[in-house]
Order: C-alpha cells, then structure tokens, then sequence
C-alpha cells in the first residue's frame, strides 16, 4: 500500500490533468447547453482507459521495485532491470561508476590489511628472538626474582600471540587443522606455560584429568584455554583454580577470583569490553575473550561464563558442539 501510495504522488500531476481535461470538457458542454450524457460517456471511457493504463504500469514499477530490494550487493550492476527512460538509464550509469568505486575501494582495502598482516607476521617473527634470548638467559637462574620475570615474559609472548590471532581471526585464510586429540596433552601443555606463575603466587592448580579426545585444532584451542588461564591468573589474587570435565564434553576452568559484575557479564565476548574489573587494570585490553569466542564459533565450539562478585568465574568450553570432520 504504501509503495501504491508513492506512485500515485509520483505521478499526481498526470493524474490532475487528466481530471481537468474532463472537467473541462463537461464545463464547456454545460454552459453550451449540450446533452451532458454526450460527454460523460467519452470522458468515463478515457477515465477507464487510463486507470487500466496506470494499473499495468503500477504492476511494472512494483515488478522493478522487487527486483530492485532483492539485489543486496551494488556491484550487481548488471542484474538491474534495464531502464525505461533517460532517467533510468542515467541512474544505471551512477549505479556502474558507484559499484566501480567500491569495488576498488575494497580492493585497496584488502591490499592495505594484507600489507598490515606481512608487517606483524615479519615483526612476531623478529620479536621472539630476543624474547627467546631473555628466557635462555632466566632459566640459568633459579631464584623469586628470575621466576617472576619468566612469567612476565610468558605473558610478552602470550600478548605477541595474541596480535596474531588477532589479524588471523579478521582475515579469510586460516591455517586450521582439524585433528582427533588427546584433550589432557593440551591441558597440560597449557598449564606448563603458566606453572611458574601459579608456584611464585601460591594459587593452587586443581587438575582432574578428563581422559577424553576431541575434534579440533590444536593450536587455536591451546590458545583458547591459555587464555582463559591467563585471565583466572590475572584476577586471582589467592585461592585456586580448577580444571574438569562435566557431561556431555564441556571443559570447565573455575577460579575463586574477584568474579565478574552481573552486569558486565552478558557482554564480557564483546570486542573491547572491559568493564569493572577492567577498568581497574589498566592493561586490559577487552579483546582475550572476544579472541577466545571468535576461535570457538570457528572450530564449532561454544564457550559461554558464570561468574558471581567475589564468588570467582567459571569458563565453559562445550567440546560437544563441534560439527567439522576429521582431515
């Protein structure tokens, strides 16, 4: 209706001369004193004619409108009705140079990601040498002072780690692997990276192995899991935090830390979120868990949280949902 209503202002103008034209004609035929009937019977079968005429063009534009909502990309140029008038034709031509524009737009923008991504790959490279070179260094020592810098340089490496996924996780390519793996191997291996963290702050690991296999990418979920590790570690002052299996497959990671505000918690995966613990550490950057939900969705896993102020927070990784087969 509201598209009929369009047209008829569209062309209301015709339809007032028309009107007129018969208004018009009945005038001149009254004051003239002429049988009135002789003209109500032309102007009744001019006005049918035009209604007639105004109906099937209203069933060409709304055709034409259709067609029109059904093309969602611009740069379908060529699918648009052809036109009827220099109007249209007009119209199609800015349609083309507009689609033209965009699409070298985007060509330069998939340029200057991919110029960025060569950059950080180069740099990740670069930085791990001398990262490498600090941990020799440290692990010749065997003091408080040398563990607390090992875990600070873990965290270097896992914040490099980081960036790349970052840049992988906005871009088309992947390198996944999808394997059948012993869950436990990449628990402890994960664990491993943050063993001296968990000795130099006294928070107890409580690790019951699951026994249980899964269908992933190894890389991606150990990042998953380093993740969620990092961020019990992070605001855990003391306490202690579990690592278990409950039915079907999901993988629960428990920390007795500050926990997370009710409010903050149904949008704690959003890109850049902090909220009020993060705006009580200055370093956070709202992008670990947005990173972890990302790789989850796509390796098929779910991920969700459970978290009560000063009750601590419960990461559950559901292992079950996976969809993707074996290579």
């Amino acid at each position: 209706m509201k598209l009929f209503s369009a047209y008829l202002k569209q062309h209301i103008k015709l339809i007032i001369a028309a009107v007129g034209c018969a208004a018009i004609f009945a005038v001149c035929f009254a004051l003239y004193h002429l049988p009135l009937m002789a003209v109500v019977y032309p102007v009744g079968l001019s006005l049918l004619l035009i209604v007639l005429l105004v109906l099937r063009d209203y069933k060409k534009v709304k055709a034409k409108h259709r067609l029109l909502c059904a093309l969602n990309e611009i740069s379908v140029a060529d699918a648009l009705p052809a036109g009827d008038g220099i109007d249209d034709i007009d119209y199609a031509r800015i349609i083309e140079l507009l689609a033209e524009s965009r699409e070298q737009l985007r060509m330069g923008l998939e340029r200057s990601f991919e110029d960025m991504q060569d950059y950080y790959t180069v740099w990740t490279h670069q930085i791990k040498t001398p990262i490498a070179a600090m941990r020799l260094s440290l692990q010749s020592v065997d003091d408080p002072k040398a563990r607390r810098l090992l875990s600070e340089l873990g965290r270097i490496e896992h914040y490099v780690e980081m960036a790349m996924v970052y840049l992988r996780l906005g871009s088309d390519t992947t390198d996944y692997v999808i394997r059948e793996h012993e869950l436990d191997a990449i628990i402890r291996r994960s664990v491993r990276k943050f063993a001296g963290e968990f000795i130099d702050r006294r928070i107890s690991l409580e690790f019951e192995p699951t026994g249980q296999t899964v269908v992933s990418d190894e890389k991606w979920l150990r990042f998953v899991i380093e993740q969620v590790l990092s961020n019990a570690l992070k605001y855990t002052p003391a306490g202690s935090v579990r690592i278990y299996m409950t039915p079907p497959k999901t993988l629960c990671i428990r920390d007795t830390g500050i926990g997370i505000a009710p409010e903050d918690l149904p949008r704690i995966f959003e890109k850049g979120y902090t909220g009020y613990n993060g705006r009580a550490d200055a370093a956070a950057s709202g992008l670990g868990l947005y990173l972890c939900q990302g790789i989850c969705r796509r390796l098929g896993h779910g991920i969700n949280a459970v978290s009560e102020p000063d009750c601590g927070t419960e990461i559950r990784i559901d292992l079950a949902q996976t969809e993707l087969e074996v290579e």
